[in-house]
């Protein structure tokens, strides 16, 4: 069995910031990450500490907006406004889900296309969708396919599916690997057991993002899948897991991504990535390291 580190594929990706990050403070620009955070979440927190311990070491500035879990929708708007409007701030990352009594539809709707670099927005989703990508894709989902590709995993011709159906990394994901060439069927909490069980066993590709604890064990698979498991999750001990049970999957699947230690090392490698890029160029539409 096969362990798919997050790390390998992270520092690649690191490393190309970085040498990007310092062709653009040459020419005295300093790529800027602008955290909107609302609220005390403690695992926004600690990604929010961990971003910023990244984005130091491949070059990438970061300015800190954090704002009470009372503010209402309008302060956070306004907020966004300044921070669209800065040009010295590049890229925007705003943690979520927002406290439920804000508009979070309408916020991550305001945030400018160009510096969505978490690939939030209605503008960056559909340009992934329709394939005319006029923002960036979301982090989380491209991050499964470096994996993937760094890793020599070939999408064309294979059986994919996706457990999970966000915006934020189920479908995004599913398109992705279409556009790969895969066939991706797409469960979700609503799928019967069984028929999950069985489309899991059928198919060569498993990405769980179900965000929930042992979603996928041995009873899913055949002997031959590769899983990448984008979950993060906290067992009944605290200890924290992805969405497959690693321990009852181990010598049954060809490949495997470690949680931790997989797909969210990459994740925050390739928001840092992002931000680098939309501080290169504004006008054009960016790249993703894969292409």
């Amino acid at each position: 069995m096969e362990l798919l580190k997050g790390k390998p594929v992270a520092d690649v990706i690191k490393e190309k910031t970085a040498r990007l990050a310092e062709e653009l403070m040459e020419k005295d620009i300093v790529p800027t990450l602008g955290i909107l955070r609302i609220g005390e979440n403690g695992s926004d927190i600690a990604y929010e500490n961990s971003a910023v311990k990244i984005a130091s070491s491949v070059g990438v500035h970061v300015e800190k907006y954090i704002m009470s879990e009372k503010s209402e929708t309008e302060d956070v708007l306004d907020v966004i406004k300044v921070m669209n409007e800065d040009d010295n701030i590049h890229g925007i990352l705003m943690f979520r889900p927002l406290p439920a009594h804000l508009d979070e539809e309408l916020i991550r709707n305001h945030i400018n296309t160009a510096k969505d670099v978490d690939g939030i927005s209605d503008a960056s989703v559909g340009g992934l969708f329709t394939g005319n990508m006029t923002g960036f894709p979301p982090c989380t989902a491209e991050a499964a396919m470096m994996i993937m590709e760094h890793y020599g995993i070939e999408l064309s011709g294979k059986r994919a599916v996706v457990i999970g159906r966000s915006l934020v990394i189920g479908k995004p994901a599913a398109m992705m690997m279409m556009d790969r060439n895969a066939t991706v069927t797409i469960c979700h909490s609503r799928t019967k057991p069984e028929d999950l069980k069985e489309i899991c066993r059928t198919s060569d590709i498993i990405v769980s993002a179900a965000g929930k604890c042992r979603t996928v064990g041995a009873e899913h698979v055949s002997g031959n899948q590769v899983i990448i498991d984008v979950g993060i999750n906290f067992d009944e001990g605290g200890k924290m897991c992805g969405d497959a049970d690693f321990d009852a999957l181990e010598g049954k699947v060809s490949a495997i991504t470690p949680a931790p230690g997989g797909v969210g090392s990459v994740t925050t490698a390739l928001l840092m990535y992002h931000v680098a890029r939309a501080a290169a160029s504004a006008e054009t539409a960016p790249e993703t390291v894969s292409k």
